[in-house]
């Protein structure tokens, strides 16, 4: 069922004609939420803001979201279908002063019976004391609050705004919803795209699930190609990938090294490397260093998958890595990614133990219940005659000294049960230690 716009059309310019010079991305913005695609999850006639709006329940919200999936077109939307005031800041121009007017005009407007919806594009740009300032406003009523994010909300915004909001997460948007919107502006320019298949694959492929931008590359590829021509589509030459990339300029992948992609690509670096998946591994790390990560980071994280997922199963990993990283510092890129190449290869590739990892864990924990305990006496050294007096080193076997270079000697403290930290697993070179340790274990019970 169509949900209706009952109230003033938004997409107006100030003096409330619609302009002709508008973007055709916002011209082309749906205006109802059947219209609104890739999010059938939350507008469908299953979705949780349709039956929202369907029971007339309008909660303050925040929409999470990558850029062009159609957060600020969804809260339009939202505010069409609802009897409150709108209002719309943007958190990279705004401060507390303008919210401060925003909120005050609110107040007036709910004495007088009206409420007011007021959405916040960039709202993970406001600072703690700004976030804040919403608390009271969204305690009484005085306004509905929704707030558009690119960043996680769960770490750029207060717990105390979140416990008054909802969060609903736009999803990106897929092939299947970039290829309606191409369909959709097709038909509005009223020709085909002039683009054969490959090429219109690399132009989804390029706007990397972002919607305005797909539809921004459109009018720049229909305005370029019809210059001089009839907006005729049996005019015009179709053209390949080789050619499109030349027409538009390749775009740098969604990554910023301070934002939630920053973490999730390399959280999927390590669990690739750990997984054992090699191509899954160097696609992590290519999509890294395409978005302009510092290489040093990938390298610390490569360092820190040879000790706690391979460690002693494959005790190679270690010093392989470092030499790489060695290898990247004199090389430099491009050269140095060879480098990075031949350590991920290997370290995806190599039997895996976490043996060493939760030895020291336990470890841990151990050493901070009992770090009291005093050493026994024949680990001690005793330089001094008074130590010597008091046992100090008395009873020391020296290792060495024994046919099998091993004492079997106890260095736990002696009011202490003997521990069992380290467990070698049955893979790689670990296979070994465990048979010595196993023998080890053997010779202390004599």
């Amino acid at each position: 069922m169509s949900i209706k716009v009952t109230t003033a059309d938004l997409f107006i310019d100030d003096k409330g004609q619609e302009s002709v010079n508008r973007p055709f991305a916002d011209y082309l913005r749906p205006k109802t939420l059947e219209e609104l695609v890739g999010q059938d999850h939350l507008v469908g006639v299953d979705g949780a803001l349709f039956k929202m709006l369907q029971a007339g329940n309008l909660p303050s919200m925040i929409l999470w979201g990558t850029p062009g999936c159609g957060k600020t077109t969804l809260a339009r939307i939202l505010a069409n279908n609802s009897d409150l005031h709108f209002e719309q800041i943007s958190a990279v121009f705004s401060g507390v002063q303008d919210l401060r007017k925003v909120f005050d005009a609110a107040k007036i407007r709910k004495q007088n019976g009206h409420g007011t919806l007021l959405f916040v594009d960039e709202i993970h740009r406001f600072n703690k004391s700004q976030q804040d300032a919403f608390l009271p406003v969204l305690e009484d009523g005085t306004i509905i609050l929704i707030g558009a994010t690119t960043e996680n909300p769960s770490f750029e915004l207060n717990a105390a705004l979140l416990s008054r909001a909802q969060v609903f997460v736009l999803k990106r948007l897929d092939d299947d919803a970039l290829e309606l919107l191409l369909i959709r502006a097709e038909e509005e320019k009223g020709c085909k795209l002039p683009l054969d298949k490959e090429a219109r694959s690399t132009l989804k492929a390029i706007a990397d699930g972002d919607g305005r931008y797909i539809l921004t590359m459109v009018e720049q590829i229909l305005s370029t190609v019809t210059s001089g021509t009839k907006n005729n589509s049996s005019q015009l030459q179709k053209m390949n990938v080789e050619a499109l990339l030349e027409l538009i300029q390749r775009r740098a992948p969604l990554y910023d090294k301070g934002d939630d992609a920053h973490f999730n690509l390399i959280s999927c670096f390590h669990k690739s490397l750990r997984g054992s998946d090699v191509d899954g591994a160097l696609y992590w790390m290519a999509r890294m260093l395409q978005g302009g990560e510092n290489p040093e980071y990938i390298l610390r994280r490569m360092t820190c998958v040879a000790s706690e997922d391979i460690s002693n199963a494959d005790p190679h990993a270690l010093p392989l890595v470092i030499a790489a990283w060695q290898a990247y510092e004199r090389l430099g890129l491009p050269e140095g990614e060879l480098a990075m190449a031949q350590a991920v290869t290997y370290l995806a590739t190599a039997p895996k133990s976490n043996a060493s990892y939760l030895a020291i864990k336990a470890a841990n924990i151990v050493a901070k219940e009992t770090g009291s305990l005093m050493p026994p006496k024949h680990a001690m050294n005793a330089p001094t005659k008074l130590m010597k007096d008091y046992g100090y080193s008395e009873g020391y076997r020296y290792d060495h000294d024994t046919k099998e270079g091993f004492s079997g000697q106890n260095y736990f403290p002696e009011d202490m049960a003997r521990q069992e930290f380290y467990k070698p697993v049955e893979r790689g070179f670990e296979r070994d230690i465990k048979k010595r340790m196993e023998f080890f274990a053997k010779r202390r019970m004599k």
